[in-house]
């Protein structure tokens, strides 16, 4: 149970700083963020809104208590990963561009998988 509580919170952990760091440059809707809106295509009024529900994810997936609401934070934040990397391909991007969005997808699906894997042993020791 320690070594998983941990791998969760180490993975969590990594997934959080990363997500706080992109979230907050969205939010303030800040030259690099707008930079990539533009590059994508995309509006830049969307920087906000994304920055935000980024925000309320961590606060899901920190918070304990709610399960569901922490199902579709992981949900929700996967679909954006999926979404911005098809996003960056679909304008023409190499892997030089895009190739890093692997790491945030891998620490989300890590942190979700050791989550899960907590639940289960909670569960069995219930």
């Amino acid at each position: 149970m320690k070594k998983v509580k941990a791998l969760y919170w180490i993975f969590t952990g990594l997934f959080i700083a990363f997500m706080l760091v992109t979230s907050l440059s969205q939010v303030i809707s800040s030259k690099g963020a707008e930079e990539v809106m533009t590059i994508l295509q995309m509006p830049m009024y969307l920087l906000p809104l994304l920055g935000i529900s980024k925000l309320l994810a961590i606060a899901a997936i920190v918070i304990s208590g709610f399960p569901k609401i922490k199902e579709w934070a992981y949900a929700g934040v996967m679909f954006d990963f999926i979404a911005a990397t098809y996003c960056m391909i679909a304008v023409g991007g190499t892997i030089d561009k895009w190739g890093f969005m692997i790491l945030p997808i891998l620490l989300c699906g890590l942190s979700y998988y050791f989550y899960n894997r907590l639940l289960k042993i909670k569960t069995e020791n219930s």
